[in-house]
């Protein structure tokens, strides 16, 4: 990826729509401010939390999630327990807190927690077919009489969306979901100058990929964003649900999913955590969570995700009016040397 065409076609719209702050879903209870000092092979490791990502709803997540926490428990041969949050920046602040020691992160959620909360991508999840990418969408409803106007097969439901955006509601995911915010936002609405805060009708955040999809499918929202792998699941939670919803756009490829455990943890659990994913093979339990196996990964894997998320950064300090023009230039410096770093 040419890393200067993310920061030329950015638009105002990422600053407007994605400055928010969300409240932490876990406080930081650690009343040892030397703790960090300790050295790391003298920690004792007794129980380990799982942090998971809020695609779907906890009801759904739970039964498929459930005996592969337990076939990890078995085979490190100590409890690990499942942590869900309402939002994925739960899961974030729960890492930071050492309330989490490994999770399931999308790629734009797992930038912020290498960057926050001391995260390492350690394993890249690969699909039931084998690929290790997916891809995010645009939906609407089957029904939506703006099918007529768009041609399914060339896929431009981006333009009719943008064309006709003030006639229109939209929904956005968690605004640290990669391919339900970061992406689409990106090519769909930055690369055309379209700030979508000011161009729809009506634009929302709805949440998880879950919530999205069903407030589609109940005609909430006329488009909305969501991404392959999301459909499928809703294919087993809820079929007439994902009959009701048609794909109208589809993004070029996302690398898949990371997991991550904590740098501090001692390195004799992190060697037995990649020996646990990376051989990890029961069918029974993988199929439902739509993975094949887990492939060894770096950090650097997700550098991809971290381009769009410098533009966006650089974006916010060129259009911060409340700079000065030496401080300006002082901190897009800076940014612009960490994105010639990921080269």
């Amino acid at each position: 990826m040419q890393r200067r065409f993310l920061i030329k076609s950015v638009s105002l719209f990422l600053l407007s729509v994605s400055g928010a702050k969300f409240l932490s879903a876990c406080s930081n209870t650690d009343s040892n401010p030397d703790a960090s000092e300790t050295s790391e092979e003298t920690i004792e490791v007794k129980e380990l939390n799982f942090g998971i990502i809020s695609t779907e709803s906890q009801a759904n997540q739970k039964p498929i999630w459930k005996p592969f926490i337990e076939a990890m428990s078995e085979e490190l041969g100590m409890p690990v327990k499942a942590f869900y949050a309402t939002q994925y920046a739960g899961v974030i602040e729960a890492m930071k807190a050492k309330k989490v020691d490994l999770a399931w992160y999308g790629g734009k959620s797992y930038i912020e927690a290498a960057k926050r909360a001391n995260a390492e991508a350690f394993v890249q999840t690969v699909a039931l077919d084998g690929s290790k990418g997916y891809y995010s969408y645009l939906i609407t409803n089957k029904d939506n009489p703006i099918l007529s106007d768009i041609d399914i097969d060339k896929g431009n439901g981006d333009e009719y969306t943008i064309e006709n955006a003030a006639q229109l509601t939209f929904a956005f995911n968690d605004p640290n979901s990669t391919s339900g915010f970061l992406v689409p936002s990106y090519y769909v609405f930055a690369q055309n100058k379209v700030n979508p805060k000011e161009a729809f009708e009506r634009l929302v955040f709805s949440g998880s990929h879950e919530a999205t999809a069903l407030a589609v499918a109940n005609n909430q929202v006329d488009v909305a964003t969501n991404n392959n792998e999301s459909l499928s699941r809703l294919e087993k939670t809820d079929a007439e649900a994902r009959e009701r919803i048609e794909v109208i756009w589809t993004s070029p490829v996302i690398p898949s999913d990371p997991i991550a455990y904590r740098k501090d943890l001692p390195e004799s659990l992190k060697e037995k955590l990649q020996d646990f994913f990376y051989n990890y093979q029961d069918r029974a339990i993988l199929d439902p969570l739509e993975w094949l196996r887990f492939d060894p990964a770096k950090d650097e894997d997700w550098n991809t995700i971290r381009e769009l998320d410098f533009a966006k950064q650089i974006l916010e300090v060129e259009t911060n009016e409340d700079l000065s023009e030496e401080d300006k230039k002082k901190q897009l410096d800076e940014l612009n040397k960490a994105l010639d770093a990921l080269k």
